[in-house]
């Protein structure tokens, strides 16, 4: 088995999580807590990951295009473990129809780390749970702002590896500091079969040089900021999975313009949320209930959303602006 370095710039221990995590997290745009989940706990999320993907926990949208990807639910349940969840790269919501799941949203280092990076108020929004077997896709390059807006630019992911994070086996890597600018670069839908459908970002001002792996073991969290470039590449590994559950955070005096959201721009505030840490400005409002669990399609039966290169896109933008 592969020795994870935990003495490296930017890795701490539960217990020395302060003003130096903090700072580093501020400076770079990401921290890891490397002893965060215990073995037990690492042992509870994957036995409830297996439950989930056999949809034991509730049923679950599948996109069209990841219908060929998939065995038929009754055969799903009857295979083995292992076989049963090879088929699946990402499960959106499961803390929709997971207790378990919701339970690690408030996570007690989770909980320690973001009311010191965002705000004594916290509140999330979604999770996801990676799977990514061997021979999986990853996803390309881009910023979590991308997809959840929020106003303040407080959006955060806590990404707890169920597995021991590799490069062999699709680990993330970051661009350290690239948050700072706090633009979000522009996407296209790549054609590269080695990433899933997500679209790529592109015309940042950093190459694959800056980027830096963040290898982990099982147990660890990587905190990293919603402006900050981050990718995973393909689990190349003949077995096994990289295993994940992330979650999404923002500060709760902020709000989130995001789905279920209506009226005004400047007012649009989705209220499907669990609150983690502290107070809720707006709980006059109430809780919505808008968002359900749905598997991510892989890409391996096509992205059915018109993928090029990079090339082409351009060309088809400058073909738009003459019209």
């Amino acid at each position: 088995m592969k020795t994870i370095d935990i003495d490296q710039p930017g890795f701490f221990a539960k217990h020395q999580v302060g003003d130096e995590a903090a700072g580093f997290y501020a400076a770079q745009g990401y921290l890891v807590v490397h002893d965060a989940v215990s073995p037990a706990e690492i042992q509870e999320l994957r036995d409830e990951a297996v439950a989930i993907c056999r949809q034991e926990r509730g049923e679950m949208k599948i996109h069209e295009t990841h219908e060929q990807e998939m065995p038929p639910l009754e055969e799903l349940r009857t295979l083995p473990d292992d076989e049963a969840i090879r088929h699946f790269l990402c499960i959106h919501f499961p803390h929709k129809i997971s207790s378990v799941m919701q339970g690690y949203l408030a996570h007690p280092v989770v909980v320690d780390v973001l009311t010191r990076v965002i705000s004594p108020n916290v509140k999330a929004m979604q999770s996801m749970l990676f799977v990514k077997s061997a021979g999986k896709p990853g996803q390309a390059w881009h910023q979590d702002e991308d997809y959840i807006p929020t106003r303040d630019r407080s959006l955060a992911g806590a990404w707890i590896a169920l597995d021991d994070a590799v490069i062999e086996n699709g680990c993330l890597w970051v661009i350290p500091g690239s948050q700072r600018p706090g633009i979000l670069w522009p996407q296209y839908p790549h054609d590269d079969r080695k990433y899933d459908c997500a679209q790529m970002s592109y015309d940042f001002p950093y190459s694959d040089a800056d980027a830096v792996p963040v290898e982990v073991p099982a147990g660890a969290i990587v905190f990293f900021n919603g402006y900050l470039l981050h990718k995973s590449e393909p689990n190349t590994q003949t077995s096994g999975y990289r295993r994940a559950l992330v979650n999404h955070y923002m500060s709760a005096e902020s709000l989130l313009p995001w789905h279920g959201s209506t009226g005004p721009a400047a007012t649009a505030d989705t209220r499907d949320i669990v609150m983690v840490a502290g107070t809720d400005p707006y709980a006059w409002k109430g809780i919505a209930d808008t968002a359900t669990a749905g598997i991510r399609p892989a890409g391996e039966g096509g992205c059915g959303d018109g993928r090029v290169d990079l090339y082409t896109h351009r060309q088809n933008l400058e073909d738009a602006a003459k019209a």
